[in-house]
């Protein structure tokens, strides 16, 4: 639960209030689930002083995982900001969860961060999902360093995690310090730096006691430190040094270091860190690398905004006193504050009192229908994780939290109500998992209509959708567990709620032509009903629809009655005639009736014309259909042979494959009866080690199997 605070915060900790974007650094920890990332977070909010000691993800207690369902599980679901202050800079370090289905939730930190920090456990190493997301923040240039933690662990291997990191992650991945082991040979109790040769001792705690390297500690490092001065020159915008190093010069520190700060700002080198969050080994050095080598809002590039309407408008730039452009990147729901939006402000300045234009364009197919609104802003606040301590301001670069915004969703624009902007949206990931959710009573589907409403305004990975072929309302999610997040959360707002399995939108037609004979004739006295009529049905082409022909002859149907009998079989068509589905692509011809001058209604020939076609069902044959969709499957190389045997067994059809090449990942194309992708995007992941991904789009109909087809029809048939 979010709670407010004054400006001393939790714990008597000042709530930092920066005035120039160049005392910012926003970093977001990413890496797979259980490397140590919230823990790593902890340590370093303890270690700066930000909160009194540490908290633990087994009891609970951590900042950053605040989130009901995160304590549970012991893991995080959620995004979550941390700021703290080393060195007066500003870092505001963004935890991501680490499980591949709240990828939603890591690209909103991407969005709001300049610098990613990987964080790799020695006990675990590198998986093929962190590869993926190396390559995905290579692709838009955004600056990495690896922290390698959990080296107080009895199967930590260090040595082989800095490999393995080398060799998925590339040439440029260096350590810039060397692990000392203590007296016993396996517990790490300080590290040496390779550049500057300083000697951090953590025998007797933290902080470290600092000293200059021994004469027998420079032989070890020999190898990995001229490696390391190589590539630091190598990158250097100084062409002299090169040759200096080459002629045998001894390259001073004050020369290195401010290249290595600037190759790593740029994105071009990436040091790596040994940490150890449970004995503070590392995390001053850790904090000093994001200080002075994570770039400033100010060397990175912004996204691109234009006018609401789409006009274009000039670059942004970061500065705070510019236009305001902020983007809303995490929206939750507190049941004490309402709803509290993470913002990351790109220019200008957001002060409280202010009028904001709110912008939501480009999500209207995942329930986030376009919306444009003028709301003030009372208080804006530094979150720490679920804390909120109110500031005076937040400036471009910054990250803040504002709260009780009428319609602020996430991927929201944020700007002047003069001037109002709508950024581009960032990447999001289609959500390919349905759950069926149902009300227990009525008294609930209010709240449950609320709930969902809430959810979806906040998680843009979530689609709602009411399908109105089989009339569940289906929460399309990224996975299981994202899945669990959602419904736990619905539960504990108070919904009694159960879900269901999921239908696929089947149809039904003939597969021959049959004649049927439909009459209603009812005397109870009085008025009576009466009306007689015969068709022929005839299969049509897939996607011909439906087709009615008027071949009377001789007024045996009067003329207008005939519309009330395409009416009836219509009606009918609509509720299916073997398993409920609707039917389609058929020729129905009325052809003769009767009629009584008295009895003779419109009601009368709609309920004949039903009856005539269920009349024709019984004598000919009715084929299920199944919507069959074609997929792409994008999957490392290794997988591609048993991704295509998997789909063939899914009864689909491979249309072939596409190999990246240099390590790009390959694509599998195939058609696939939608029946057997219900739970694909939990299976492919388990197939695939959680590399694989895959879009659908729906083609068309065919027929489905009879033995399948039986079974359908035995579920659907009435209870005797």
């Amino acid at each position: 639960m979010a709670q407010k605070t004054s400006e001393k915060g939790l714990a008597g900790a000042t709530a930092p209030v920066v005035t120039d974007p160049g005392n910012v650094r926003n970093v977001v920890l990413v890496g797979h689930s259980g490397s140590g990332k919230t823990t790593l977070v902890e340590a370093l909010l303890a270690a700066t002083g930000t909160i009194p000691r540490a908290g633990t993800v087994t009891d609970g207690t951590t900042v950053t995982d605040n989130d009901p369902a995160a304590i549970r599980q012991q893991r995080s679901v959620a995004l979550s900001c941390a700021p703290l202050v080393h060195d007066g800079v500003k870092i505001n370090l963004l935890d991501t969860p680490g499980y591949a289905d709240f990828v939603g939730e890591l690209r909103a930190g991407l969005r709001a961060a300049d610098a990613a920090l990987f964080v790799v456990s020695a006990v675990d190493g590198v998986d093929d999902s962190t590869v993926a997301l190396w390559e995905e923040c290579a692709a838009v240039g955004m600056p990495r360093a690896v922290a390698i933690t959990r080296l107080d662990h009895p199967r930590a291997d260090y040595e082989q995690t800095l490999q393995d990191c080398q060799d998925c992650f590339g040439d440029n991945v260096m350590p810039i310090y060397q692990p000392m082991l203590g007296d016993d040979g396996t517990s790490v109790v300080g590290l040496l730096g390779l550049v500057t040769l300083r000697l951090l001792d953590y025998s007797q705690g933290y902080p470290p006691r600092i000293g200059e390297a021994e004469k027998e500690h420079l032989n070890p490092i020999a190898d990995d430190r001229n490696l390391l001065i190589e590539g630091i020159i190598a990158e250097s915008e100084d062409e002299t040094l090169m040759d200096r190093y080459v002629a045998g010069e001894l390259i001073s520190t004050d020369a290195l270091v401010p290249d290595l700060e600037k190759a790593v700002a740029r994105g071009h080198f990436h040091p790596v860190v040994p940490v150890c969050a449970a004995t503070g080994v590392g995390l001053d050095a850790l904090l000093d690398g994001l200080v002075n080598g994570a770039p400033t809002p100010l060397e990175h590039d912004l996204p691109v905004a234009t006018g609401v309407d789409g006009s274009p408008r000039p670059p942004l730039a970061c500065d705070p006193n510019g236009p305001l452009v902020a983007e809303v990147v995490r929206t939750t729901i507190d049941r004490h504050v309402g709803r509290v939006s993470l913002v990351r402000v790109f220019s200008g300045t957001l002060r409280p009192d202010q009028t904001l234009h709110v912008s939501g364009h480009g999500l209207a197919e995942r329930g986030h229908p376009d919306h444009d609104a003028d709301e003030r802003v009372a208080h804006v606040y530094s979150p720490l994780g679920a804390q909120l301590r109110e500031v005076g301001q937040a400036v471009a670069g910054d990250i803040c939290a504002i709260t009780k915004s009428g319609s602020a969703e996430t991927g929201d624009t944020l700007s002047t109500k003069d001037d109002p902007r709508l950024m581009e949206p960032w990447s999001m990931p289609e959500p390919l998992l349905p759950i069926a959710v149902v009300a227990k009573t009525r008294s609930d589907e209010d709240a449950l209509a609320k709930n969902l409403g809430r959810l979806v305004a906040g998680d843009p990975t979530l689609r709602l959708e009411r399908n109105p072929e089989t009339h569940q309302l289906v929460l399309w999610t990224m996975g299981e567990s994202h899945a669990d997040v959602v419904l736990d959360r619905l539960r504990s707002g108070g919904v009694e709620l159960d879900t269901e399995p999921v239908k696929v939108a089947l149809r039904e037609t003939f597969g021959n032509t049959a004649k049927g004979h439909g009459r209603h004739v009812k005397q109870s006295g009085g008025h009576g009903q009466y009306a007689v009529c015969d068709i022929e049905v005839e299969p049509l082409p897939r996607g011909e629809g439906f087709v009615f022909v008027d071949r009377v002859v001789g007024g045996a149907v009067p003329h207008n009655y005939i519309p009330s009998v395409e009416k009836g079989v219509r009606a009918q068509l609509e509720k299916g005639l073997a398993a409920g589905y609707p039917m389609v692509d058929l020729r129905v011809t009325l052809y003769d009736g009767k009629a009584h001058s008295v009895d003779s209604s419109d009601a009368a020939f709609q309920t004949a014309g039903a009856l005539a076609l269920r009349a024709a069902a019984e004598s000919g044959h009715i084929t299920l259909l199944e919507p069959v969709d074609e997929i792409v499957v994008k999957v490392p190389e290794t997988y591609v042979g048993a991704v295509m045997s998997d789909l063939s067994g899914r009864r689909g059809r491979p249309l072939g494959s596409e190999s990246g090449g240099d390590g790009e990942a390959s694509l599998v194309r195939a058609e696939v009866p939608a029946t057997e992708l219900v739970r694909y995007a939990v299976e492919l992941r388990a197939l695939t080690s959680g590399t694989g991904t895959f879009t659908r789009q729906y083609l068309r109909h065919e027929p489905m199997p009879p033995q399948l087809a039986d079974s359908v029809r035995r579920e659907h048939a009435p209870a005797r």
